[in-house]
């Protein structure tokens, strides 16, 4: 996989995020939060580990180690986000919830001590900006439950920075389907502790579980998984902020809702931070050299053949 196209699948993962706000807020209805987290994963998990159960069962101690720590992490993150969003409003969390865009490069620049480029900054701050416009329709308030999405930014950019050094360590799809397992098994847990778990009941529900599952959690935890052994945190960051503007996009498609010329800004901000980030330095290009003025090599050949004319001059002699 090159670059680009995990760029591009990335960019489908976002895509497929942003359905998410639509069916949660479908099954919510009638579900409680960590019940939904739970059928949603152990689903998915039902679905893709038969179909690459030859790759799941050479997996060692490592990678499924590594996997139960990428699920609670992202566990952790969706606890956090909607324990907060009983407590603050939607355009809050959705605007602290990307501040993950921040985060990363801090957390990359804290690991490697290697400061992101010129374009990577400039993405970064488009991005953010575009963010705030699309989500903030009020005054920004920052409440208990405002802390709690802003600390699962933090916990989602851990995530991702995980993810990229152990896509490196072991492999990358069997890492995606068992994290889905386990993010599906602590749902559980958490369900039978503080709720009572039910089965989906009706077809709003029932649909709820089936889309996030197949679309968010089986494509969108693996594909990431994969992909992201191919690119950058930051770049992954930036283009994770593309979330918001597809949950908009299918807001628009099938609940009607309009986004108003700041939200229409706000996306093409973000849609510029993502191209702007992805720009690479152009290379140095030596200047073109000035008629009537020979290079180096020509001189060298002219002396060459004039020291040759005069030794041949010298033999006929």
């Amino acid at each position: 996989m090159t670059k680009k196209t995990a760029d591009w699948t990335i960019a489908l993962v976002s895509a497929a995020w942003g359905s998410s706000y639509l069916l949660m807020k479908m099954g919510l209805g009638g579900m409680e939060p960590f019940t939904l987290i739970a059928w949603r994963f152990l689903l998915a998990f039902g679905l893709t580990a038969p179909l690459f159960w030859g790759r799941l069962r050479l997996s060692d101690l490592k990678t499924i180690g590594r996997s139960a720590v990428l699920g609670f992490v992202m566990f952790v993150m969706l606890g956090l986000l909607i324990t907060g969003l009983e407590t603050t409003t939607a355009s809050s969390a959705g605007f602290l919830t990307s501040a993950m865009v921040v985060f990363v490069p801090m957390l990359q620049i804290a690991i490697t001590r290697r400061k992101p480029t010129f374009a990577m900054t400039s993405g970064i701050l488009l991005t953010m900006g575009g963010i705030a416009l699309l989500t903030l329709r009020g005054s920004l308030t920052f409440e208990g439950g405002s802390a709690l999405c802003l600390l699962g930014a933090f916990v989602y950019a851990v995530h991702i920075i995980l993810t990229n050094r152990f896509t490196r360590q072991s492999d990358g799809l069997s890492l995606g389907v068992l994290q889905i397992g386990f993010i599906g098994l602590f749902g559980l847990l958490f369900g039978f502790a503080f709720e009572t778990p039910t089965l989906p009941q009706g077809t709003s529900e029932w649909t709820s579980v089936i889309g996030l599952a197949v679309i968010c959690s089986a494509f969108g935890y693996i594909a990431q998984t994969v992909a992201q052994k191919y690119t950058t945190p930051e770049r992954i960051g930036v283009l994770f902020s593309l979330e918001p503007v597809f949950a908009a996009l299918f807001g628009f498609v099938f609940l009607g809702e309009m986004l108003g010329l700041q939200g229409y800004l706000g996306a093409l901000l973000i849609l510029g931070g993502v191209l702007v980030s992805g720009m690479k330095k152009a290379p140095l290009r030596s200047l073109p050299r000035p008629p009537g003025i020979p290079g180096r090599s020509r001189r060298s050949a002219s002396r060459v053949r004039a020291k040759e004319t005069e030794l041949g001059s010298g033999t006929g002699a």
